[in-house]
């Protein structure tokens, strides 16, 4: 649905109207609303994006709830199968044993208990084999004590189980608290308001049990206007928040520095190849970063962008037409240079007041949905204008959880950057 636009240095559109068929692909999600007709005028498509985020929230809500009910129903098995294996004893005549239930019970409480919790169900199952047996006499007999020992060993295995997850589960914690606060200290969120632009950055972690990955973004005010980067570094782990640590440190050191686009983004593929050399291994191992870097020059209402195999940045108007701000030509992404070198050409963009420029990181456009259609945030976004940045981004994030159901599969680096009405930097 969105504008597909090519512009060359001097900033001519080069192509117009290029129509994404995204409504067809998504169920007719992404086809713009007017301002008017049956259920009345939207205003700036501000109530639909309220209303968008309200369902979101519904669905998330029960979404939760029936989440809530199945691990109280898993975590009440193990008593369930305790009761269940006495009321069998007792309903059964004696060539018949509930102890498959009590073998069972342990097994379960195993991964899901504490320690103490695991020991009393064991015990519990232990009591519940002996217990029919207290008034025979003579006392034991042989498949008692086989029952027996069978239920108490597999007690003992239910314990060391407990053990061994929970010892996992306590590294699998402390390294993902590890490489979050490793990454929360390299990649700081940015101010509101930096240069006389609005900012908004968000970053969406795919799953709770995904490795930490590589998306990064940085927004400085420099000398030459403000400059920006977004990008993907190639891995996943400490490794990644590594290599996201030596580009945006490179990127603030260089946009302070270079009087071009096109210089900084040379001395972020030096900054990456040093690196490499120096620490062996690292360059083989993250291979390389994609990025878009821009620029948005104090005073004439553009941005210049540098793209090394990103995806492209989205231009939102303020009447809520979306442009796709396609580079002339294909780059290889930043680490990359082994395999050739070619010049870097930033390309030029009209950046009026009320507009907002979005970028992100291929979570967004890669996420699925159950029929594993891909997101078009092109075509969600078209028809819709919001009041700020952060609001864009929060309506973004709600209708992508929305449409994969929650399940993204990569994380998601969101960065929107609004010039206001009226006023140029």
């Amino acid at each position: 649905m969105g504008q597909r636009a090519e512009y060359g240095e001097g900033g001519d559109e080069r192509a117009g109207d290029d129509a994404r068929d995204g409504a067809a692909g998504r169920g007719g999600r992404g086809a713009p609303v007017p301002h008017g007709g049956g259920a009345g005028p939207v205003p700036h498509g501000h109530g639909r994006a309220e209303r968008d985020r309200v369902e979101a929230g519904q669905v998330e809500s029960g979404r939760a709830e029936t989440g809530g009910v199945v691990r109280r129903i898993v975590r009440g098995l193990p008593g369930l199968l305790l009761v269940g294996g006495v009321a069998y004893d007792i309903a059964t005549p004696p060539p018949f044993t509930g102890v498959p239930f009590f073998v069972a019970a342990p097994l379960i409480a195993a991964p899901l208990y504490t320690r103490r919790a695991t020991l009393v169900v064991a015990l519990c199952a232990v009591l519940a084999v002996i217990a029919p047996h207290l008034v025979e006499k003579p006392f034991p007999r042989v498949p008692t004590l086989t029952e027996l020992l069978t239920v108490v060993t597999v007690g003992g295995l239910a314990l060391l189980i407990n053990r061994l997850v929970r010892r996992s589960g306590e590294r699998l914690a402390s390294a993902r608290v590890i490489a979050e606060t490793a990454q929360r200290a390299v990649l700081p969120v940015p101010a509101e308001r930096i240069g006389g632009l609005r900012v908004a950055a968000r970053y969406e972690a795919a799953q709770a049990d995904a490795s930490i990955g590589g998306d990064l973004f940085a927004v400085q005010d420099t000398p030459y206007g403000v400059r920006l980067v977004v990008g993907d570094v190639r891995g996943k782990g400490l490794g990644a928040v590594e290599a996201v640590a030596i580009v945006i440190g490179a990127f603030r050191e260089a946009a302070e520095q270079e009087s071009s686009l096109e210089a900084v983004a040379q001395r972020l593929e030096r900054a990456l190849a040093r690196e490499g050399t120096r620490r062996d291994g690292l360059d083989a191992v993250e291979g390389f970063t994609t990025a878009v870097l821009a620029e948005v020059p104090r005073g004439d209402g553009t941005v210049r962008v540098v793209n090394r195999g990103h995806p492209e940045p989205l231009l939102l108007g303020a009447d809520g037409r979306v442009a796709v701000l396609e580079p002339p030509e294909p780059a290889l992404p930043l680490g990359m240079g082994e395999l050739g070198t070619w010049p870097d050409r930033a390309y030029t963009a009209p950046f009026p007041p009320g507009a907002t420029l979005l970028f992100h990181t291929d979570g967004l456009t890669e996420a699925r949905d159950a029929a594993g259609m891909f997101y078009d945030p092109a075509a969600w976004l078209e028809g819709r204008t919001f009041p700020a940045p952060g609001e864009l981004l929060d309506g973004l994030v709600d209708d992508v959880r929305r449409y994969t159901g929650g399940g993204a599969d990569d994380d998601m680096a969101l960065l929107a950057v609004a010039r206001p009405d009226g006023h140029a930097p």
